[in-house]
């Protein structure tokens, strides 16, 4: 799996280094920012600067937890019913889907990032609700939030779908049980991710980005 994240960050680091010299990300960004949900908090100053630091991160967590969760999971004997999962979320970078558009390199990373992130955390809840704990111990729920709406509708929508045709596919091909999964899930049980925790890079710490439920949020778009 290794081998595999090298030419993602390669492709990361071409996109980010393109985008540097044509502010394109900035540009859409500040497009976009008009079309968010009432929900989402942004700094009064320097927004799309704040948007494009969190859209930086969210694509360069990608192969960060794909890596996190390979070592965890050769750590605890499940790699092999694990792996196709991180293939799928490594291809989405390597051979994205022919949905994913035409526009600028770090947009298009944006649509795979998201696919990857949605389809991990899809497992991740289709784990939990078979086992009663995580796969791995990460919430992207609120960063996904974000994306799906930097996205936008219904394009946000289709990436969904296909996320969720990928993990019906995906889990009843390769299910996630057998005896060291069974293992894992009574390991982590009692002794809860203290140690899994200090690993995982966390996405939205220290952002200036909120996403506030308390107001009448009216329908997401």
């Amino acid at each position: 799996m290794t081998n595999d994240l090298n030419p993602i960050r390669v492709l990361i680091r071409q996109a980010q280094e393109e985008d540097s010299a044509s502010g394109r990300l900035v540009d859409f960004l500040e497009h976009r920012q008009a079309h968010l949900h009432n929900a989402i908090k942004l700094p009064t100053e320097k927004a799309a600067i704040c948007l494009a630091d969190f859209v930086m991160r969210y694509i360069r967590h990608v192969p960060d937890f794909i890596e996190a969760i390979s070592t965890m999971a050769k750590e605890a004997g499940i790699y092999s019913e694990v792996s196709p999962l991180l293939k799928i979320a490594s291809d989405y970078f390597l051979s994205p889907p022919s949905l994913v558009g035409e526009h600028s390199q770090l947009q298009a990373l944006l649509d795979e990032a998201y696919l990857a992130h949605r389809l991990l955390e899809e497992v991740n809840d289709r784990f939990m609700a078979q086992s009663g704990i995580p796969l791995a111990p990460m919430d992207m729920t609120l960063a996904n939030i974000i994306a799906h709406e930097l996205i936008g509708e219904p394009f946000a929508n289709e990436l969904d779908q296909a996320v969720l045709f990928s993990a019906e596919l995906l889990l009843n091909e390769h299910r996630l049980e057998g005896e060291n999964v069974r293992r894992y899930v009574y390991q982590h049980q009692h002794q809860g991710w203290e140690e899994e925790l200090k690993r995982w890079p966390c996405l939205t710490e220290d952002l200036a980005i909120e996403i506030d439920f308390g107001k009448p949020p009216g329908v997401w778009h």
